[in-house]
């Protein structure tokens, strides 16, 4: 089964855009990939939901009750630093890395997704991941 991190970005765009990132969480939720996430990236799901998007406290949680549902949670093992550009792409990285994902699901094109490769995962869009099932 292919495993994958997806980053918090995918997350945010499943939950208020659908699309690709929605189709990738089905996914998930049917079993057909095996997705990971970790303290740092439900922490960033939760900020950003909460404070750029304004949902309430109960919104929230069942945003974060689902990513739980949907994905594996893995304590990173390992930290990164001066890879990337920000810190939460860091801890992004560590999950990758840790959980021993085939991929890294991002729409990040300023600092993940030229990346490509990075310790054994391969880095890509949202739309690159969906493509290899068809």
């Amino acid at each position: 089964m292919i495993t994958a991190v997806a980053d918090t970005n995918i997350y945010i765009s499943a939950l208020l855009f659908g699309g690709p990132c929605e189709t990738i969480l089905s996914m998930a939720r049917s079993g057909l990939i095996a997705l990971y996430h970790s303290p740092p990236i439900e922490r960033e799901l939760r900020r950003t939901l909460r404070d750029k998007f304004g949902w309430s406290d109960l919104q929230v949680r069942d945003a974060i009750t689902e990513l739980r549902a949907l994905s594996g949670r893995i304590l990173p093992t390992l930290h990164f630093d001066n890879v990337v550009g920000d810190e939460p792409d860091h801890r992004i990285l560590e999950c990758a890395v840790s959980a021993r994902a085939d991929y890294l699901i991002t729409g990040d094109k300023r600092h993940l997704q030229p990346l490509k490769h990075f310790r054994g995962v391969q880095i890509v869009s949202p739309r690159t991941f969906l493509n290899l099932f068809r």
